[in-house]
This record gives C-alpha cells, sequence and structure tokens, in this order.
C-alpha cells in the first residue's frame, strides 16, 4: 500500500491532535470541595491558597438528601439566589470543570447558602 504525501501529513496531523489532547488532560488538577470534610456549611474560605486553571475539576461530596449544588452568575453568588435556567446538580458525588475566569456554587436549599454553602472560585 502506498503513503502518499497527503496521507502522512493526515496522520501527522491526527497524532499531534491527540498528543495536545492527552497533555491538557493530565495538567487538569481534581479538586474535592471541602476536602474531607466535603460539601457543607462555612466552606467560602476553601478557595483561599490554591491556585485554579480552567479545565480543572471541582468534586463536590455530599448528601443529595440534605445538599445540592447550583453554578451561578456573581449575582446569585451575591444574592444567594438561583435564577431559572441554572444547572442544579444533586448526585452527592458532581465533578464540575472550571471555566476561565469566575466559577460560582452556591446550595440551593433553603437557607443554606445564607448559612455559608456556597464557594467563589477563580481559574485563570
Amino acid at each position: 500500500m502506498a503513503w502518499g504525501r497527503g496521507s502522512a501529513i493526515a496522520v501527522a496531523t491526527a497524532l499531534l491532535c491527540m498528543l495536545l489532547l492527552q497533555s491538557e488532560m493530565a495538567h487538569a488538577a481534581v479538586y474535592t470541595v471541602g476536602d474531607a470534610g466535603g460539601w457543607t456549611f462555612n466552606i467560602a474560605g476553601w478557595p483561599n491558597g490554591k491556585r485554579f486553571r480552567a479545565g480543572d475539576i471541582l468534586v463536590f461530596n455530599y448528601s443529595p438528601s440534605a445538599h445540592n449544588v447550583v453554578a451561578v452568575s456573581k449575582a446569585g453568588y451575591d444574592g444567594c439566589s438561583t435564577p431559572r435556567g441554572y444547572k442544579v446538580y444533586q448526585t452527592g458525588k458532581d465533578r464540575i470543570k472550571l471555566v476561565k475566569g469566575q466559577n460560582s456554587f452556591i446550595c440551593s436549599f433553603t437557607g443554606h447558602c445564607q448559612s455559608g454553602m456556597k464557594i467563589t472560585v477563580v481559574a485563570a
């Protein structure tokens, strides 16, 4: 079977793309929110001292009958409100990929956000 120059370039390009994808995935860090304590009250300071990057994964561990996780805007975070259309995570073992910039999360169970069950993470 004879390979043409175009075929060799296509194979090389595909291999390069696979290597770049693996490299990006290898650099993503996984953080368990709240460490061993999990997603719970008075956790707003948990991100302090950590360096997050876009693509990193936050793992939220909690009892789904007692809590949830909602990715919200700054206004939703500040006001402890969940506007319509926001995704509500409720498995108890949620994995959320960070985007560049501000990533804010609250528990939308009544009174939980107001009691400190919320975090903001800034990813470079």
